[in-house]
């Protein structure tokens, strides 16, 4: 069995990330329908590389370097994308 949080992770890297939190929501979802395959993934992502970029451009990246794990290995992503001035001020 793959350790898919450990493989998004891997794959998110070169994001330089300060934080990079991934939660597995997978067991939540057991028994629903259309969950069948793939596991439910929660994360929150700080990044510099997000400065200039809106909300749908970040989805983008972050889907784009987790592609093909969302054929198969991953149904469903919660994207929680942040600068890290912007990460800050929600923690306020």
């Amino acid at each position: 069995m793959k350790d898919v949080s450990r493989i998004i992770i891997e794959r998110l890297g070169e994001l330089d990330a300060e934080k990079l939190e991934i939660v597995d929501e997978s067991e939540k979802h057991r028994g629903h329908a259309g969950s069948g395959g793939g596991g439910h993934y929660s994360m929150t992502v700080v990044s510099d590389r997000f400065s200039g970029q809106g909300l749908m451009a970040r989805h983008r990246l972050v889907y784009g370097m987790l592609s093909d794990l969302m054929k198969k290995d991953i149904h469903a992503l919660a994207i929680r994308a942040y600068t890290p001035s912007e990460y800050q001020s929600k923690q306020s």
